[in-house]
């Protein structure tokens, strides 16, 4: 709240909202030309900030002093305490000896997802006693080590309590550098945000509810096929006695090399994808319902039957029909009739 003397003499009182690089949002209340009149005004805007908000009659007021309390510090003690016994709840605290350093780096981006430099400023807003960050730079190269990552994921398949016949849910994603050059790592390859710089591949092996379990990293340049059986997630499978385990991947995975990979490593697979032509049940079920609709989220199932010469297990396909998908479809075909039958400018049909 403020007052202002305009050149009329009288005094305006106003509700400043917002001030922030050089730019004001202004509320005007009006204008008073007496000492009452200013302080009606003056109530008026006590009561549009407050809003309709109510406050508590503490009796705080006798002898409480003229001017606001200085504020010396402020720490978020109730939002590290509940991460930090999350952290320790999942095992993580004795998984990796107790080291503090990890623990803020770890929950510092949690908070606020940022490099690793700015993530020590996260934690003295925070209120946290933080590291410097050159200690922190000493011990990165410990937290890389596969023995470290090793001991991380089995505190996680412990808390997920993986049973012999478990499901795991795959998929990658690729981080970019900002670099010029790659160094066979680093390298550039296939990107969904079509960048040109170089990136790595990251590879992620959770439960069946999204629970991370182990994850890796890869060559830029390395096809996201290639990475479903890698050395970590034959290790893990190994290490905690999966005996039949089943991999989900989207349709990215999908390859005749990967199906036979899964296959050889004794591993069972469900792989989404979209299908260019009409399905031999589907065409079947429309030959027998002529002038029926399917229903959204029809399921068709097909049998599939490895042969005698075949190296593959039996499989079953799964064909879903979504009345969305099919909408959205059409509407692209027609579009694309209606483009072609159009004539060019100065031409005849």
């Amino acid at each position: 709240m403020r007052t202002v003397r305009t050149t009329s003499g009288a005094t305006a009182v106003q509700v400043v909202w917002s001030s922030r690089r050089g730019s004001r949002q202004i509320e005007h209340l009006g204008s008073a030309h007496s000492d009452d009149e200013v302080a009606a005004l003056k109530l008026i805007a006590a009561e549009r900030i407050a809003a309709g908000q109510a406050e508590l009659d503490l009796g705080l007021d006798a002898g409480a002093g003229a001017g606001p309390l200085e504020v010396v510090g402020s720490k978020a003690g109730h939002l590290w305490d509940a991460l930090c016994r999350a952290f320790d709840s999942l095992g993580f605290d004795k998984a990796t000896g107790g080291d503090e350093v990890f623990r803020a780096l770890v929950l510092a981006r949690i908070i606020e997802p940022t490099s690793k430099l700015d993530a020590l400023r996260v934690l003295e807003e925070t209120g946290v006693d933080s590291v410097s960050y050159r200690t922190l730079t000493r011990r990165l190269p410990r937290y890389g080590k596969p023995w470290w990552r090793k001991d991380i994921s089995a505190v996680c398949a412990a808390h997920a309590a993986l049973g012999p016949a478990s499901l795991v849910l795959y998929d990658v994603s690729t981080l970019y550098f900002e670099a010029d050059t790659g160094d066979g790592f680093r390298e550039p390859g296939f990107s969904k945000e079509r960048r040109l710089e170089p990136q790595i591949t990251i590879g992620l092996l959770t439960d069946a509810t999204g629970f991370p379990l182990a994850v890796e990293a890869f060559e830029g340049n390395k096809a996201e096929t290639a990475t479903v059986i890698n050395p970590t997630s034959t290790a893990f499978i190994t290490a905690h006695r999966l005996s039949d385990v089943t991999v989900v991947a989207d349709a990215g995975m999908l390859s005749e090399a990967n199906r036979t990979a899964i296959e050889a490593a004794g591993l069972s697979f469900i792989f989404g994808a979209k299908l260019a032509q009409i399905p031999y049940v589907v065409e079947e079920w429309r030959t027998n319902h002529p002038g029926t609709e399917m229903t959204d989220g029809q399921v068709f199932t097909q049998p599939w039957p490895a042969g005698p010469t075949d190296a593959r297990r039996d499989q079953v396909i799964y064909y879903q029909y979504k009345a969305d998908r099919a909408r959205r479809t059409v509407r692209g075909i027609d579009e694309q009739i209606t483009k072609a039958e159009k004539p060019s400018p100065g031409r005849r049909r």
